[in-house]
C-alpha cells in the first residue's frame, strides 16, 4: 500500500511536470508565432536575373536586416515586359504584390488605371515618411511626375544607352582604341577596318526601337512622336520616319548586309556576344556595366553615344530602366511598410552603391555627388559618361522623353520592321512608315479607352 502511495506520489509529480513541460512549448510556440507575425511582408515583384538580381538581393536583405516591423519579398517574373503583364493580371484577380517594377515604356500604361496605385507622393504623405522628390535628378525623376510635379512612382533604375568597346579587338583591326568615335560615320570607318581584318562580329547592338529611335531622336532633338513625345496629350501621332530616321536605319541595314553589322535579338541578346570577346563595338544600356565588368576577360572602354555630324546634335540622351509602382488595394500597415522600403531604396548611401556596382544612373544628386567625391569614376573612366550624356544639354520637347500608350506593343511593331531592313526584305523607308502607321492604330485605341 506505502509503494502504491508513493507510485502514485511520483505519478503525480511527473504529470503536473509534463503538463508544465507542455505548456510552456505552448507559450514558447504562441510567442515565437507572434512574434514572427509581427514583421509585416512586402512583396516586390521585379524583372531582375544575373548579376543584376543578386545586387538586388543584397538590397533587399539589408533593409530586412536593418528594421524588425518589415520583411520585403522579392520575386523575379520574368523580363520586363512580362513582370508587367503579370501584375496586371495579378491586380485583376486581387492577388497582386504590394510593389511593381515597371519598364519605362510601361509608364504611360500605369498612369492611366486610375485606382491601381497609390502615388508616390500620397504614399509617403500618408506613411509619414521623409521623402524629397528634388533630390532626385530631373531629367530622371521628370519621367515619373505629373505636368505639377508630383511623383507618382520612385525611379529605381535609370540607365541611358552608350556605345561599349573591345579595345583588344580595336587593336586586332589595327585602329587606335582611343580613337575618335563620336560620328556614326567614324564608326562606320571602323568597322570597314574590322571587316577587312576579318572580324566576324564588328558591330552589334542591344535594345534597338530604344537606342536607335527612341534615343537617337532625343539626341539629334528631332521628335519621335508629335504633342511633346506624349507628354502633352493622348492625341500623339508617331513621327519617326523623317529623313534623319531613315538614313540611320538604312545604315545599319547596310551594314548588316556587308556583313558589319550581326543582329541577334530583340533585347538585350547581344551583350552576351559583346562579354564573351566576340563583338568590336556594341551600343547598350550603360547598366551593361555590371556584366561586362565581371564577365569580360578583355580591356574595354566606354563611350558617347554617336551622332551624325553636321546636324544640332548631341543634345541629349532619354532614359530606360525600371521604377517601381506601389500598387493600391493594401492595408495602411502594409503601405507603410512599402513607404518604409522605398525611402530606403532612395538614401544616399544605397543609391550611390547601386550606380556603381551596375552602371545605372545615380538617380539622386547626392548619390552621383558621394560616387565623384569618392574618386570612382577616376579610377573607373567612362562610367560617368552616361550622366553627363544625359545632363548635357537643358531637355527640349524632344529629349524629355517618351509617355506613349501601348508602347511595348509598339515596340514590338518597331522590332518587326527593323528586322525587315536588316534582313534586306525593306527599305528603311517603307519599314518606318509601316512602323508609324501600325503604331498610330494602337494610339488610337488608347486614346479612346482613356478618355
Amino acid at each position: 500500500m506505502l509503494a502504491f502511495l508513493k507510485l502514485r506520489t511520483i505519478g503525480g509529480n511527473t504529470m503536473k511536470q509534463l503538463k508544465a513541460l507542455i505548456c510552456s512549448i505552448a507559450l514558447f510556440a504562441m510567442f515565437a508565432g507572434t512574434a514572427a507575425q509581427a514583421k509585416t511582408e512586402i512583396q516586390w515583384w521585379h524583372a531582375f536575373g544575373g548579376r543584376l538580381g543578386e545586387l538586388l538581393d543584397e538590397q533587399v536583405n539589408k533593409f530586412n536586416a536593418s528594421q524588425d516591423k518589415y520583411t520585403v519579398v522579392h520575386t523575379r517574373k520574368g523580363n520586363y515586359s512580362e513582370t508587367l503583364n503579370a501584375g496586371i493580371a495579378a491586380f485583376r484577380a486581387g492577388q497582386h504584390p504590394n510593389i511593381l517594377m515597371v519598364f519605362e515604356v510601361g509608364t504611360a500604361s500605369l498612369m492611366a488605371a486610375k485606382g491601381a496605385y497609390v502615388p508616390m507622393y500620397q504614399l509617403m504623405k500618408d506613411a509619414g515618411q521623409k521623402f524629397n522628390p528634388k533630390g532626385f535628378v530631373s531629367a530622371v525623376s521628370g519621367y515619373y511626375t505629373t505636368t505639377d510635379g508630383k511623383m507618382l512612382s520612385m525611379p529605381y533604375n535609370s540607365s541611358t544607352p552608350v556605345l561599349w568597346v573591345n579595345k583588344d579587338l580595336m587593336k586586332k583591326a589595327g585602329l587606335d582604341p582611343e580613337m575618335d568615335l563620336s560620328t556614326w560615320k567614324r564608326v562606320g570607318n571602323a568597322l570597314d577596318a574590322a571587316k577587312a581584318k576579318g572580324i566576324d562580329m564588328p558591330f552589334c547592338t542591344c535594345w534597338h526601337s530604344w537606342v536607335h529611335l527612341e534615343n537617337f531622336s532625343a539626341y539629334h532633338n528631332i521628335p519621335f512622336a508629335t504633342k511633346a513625345n506624349g507628354f502633352a496629350g493622348l492625341d500623339t501621332e508617331l513621327a519617326f520616319n523623317s529623313p534623319v530616321h531613315i538614313k540611320h536605319i538604312q545604315t545599319l541595314g547596310k551594314w548588316a548586309q556587308e556583313g558589319k553589322f550581326k543582329y541577334m535579338g530583340r533585347r538585350n541578346e547581344a551583350g552576351k556576344n559583346f562579354r564573351a570577346g566576340e563583338c568590336m563595338l556594341m551600343t547598350e544600356s550603360s547598366a551593361g556595366y555590371a556584366g561586362i565588368k565581371k564577365q569580360a576577360k578583355f580591356e574595354f572602354g566606354i563611350r558617347h553615344l554617336p551622332y551624325y555630324g553636321g546636324t544640332e546634335a548631341p543634345q541629349n540622351t532619354i532614359i530606360g530602366g525600371s521604377s517601381l509602382w506601389a500598387l493600391s488595394g493594401k492595408s495602411a500597415e502594409e503601405n507603410k511598410g512599402t513607404a518604409a522600403f522605398l525611402a530606403f531604396l532612395s538614401r544616399t548611401d544605397i543609391q550611390a552603391k547601386w550606380h556603381q556596382d551596375t552602371g545605372y544612373l545615380g538617380v539622386t544628386t547626392a548619390a552621383a555627388k558621394k560616387t565623384k567625391s569618392s574618386g570612382f569614376y577616376k579610377d573607373n573612366p567612362g562610367t560617368d559618361l552616361a550622366g553627363i550624356q544625359m545632363m548635357r544639354n537643358k531637355v527640349t520637347q524632344n529629349s524629355k522623353g517618351l509617355r506613349l500608350g501601348s508602347f511595348d506593343q509598339i515596340r514590338g511593331i518597331i522590332d518587326e520592321e527593323m528586322e525587315g531592313v536588316y534582313s534586306g526584305k525593306k527599305t528603311a523607308q517603307v519599314a518606318l512608315d509601316s512602323a508609324v502607321k501600325r503604331g498610330n492604330v494602337l494610339l488610337r485605341r488608347f486614346e479612346r479607352a482613356n478618355n
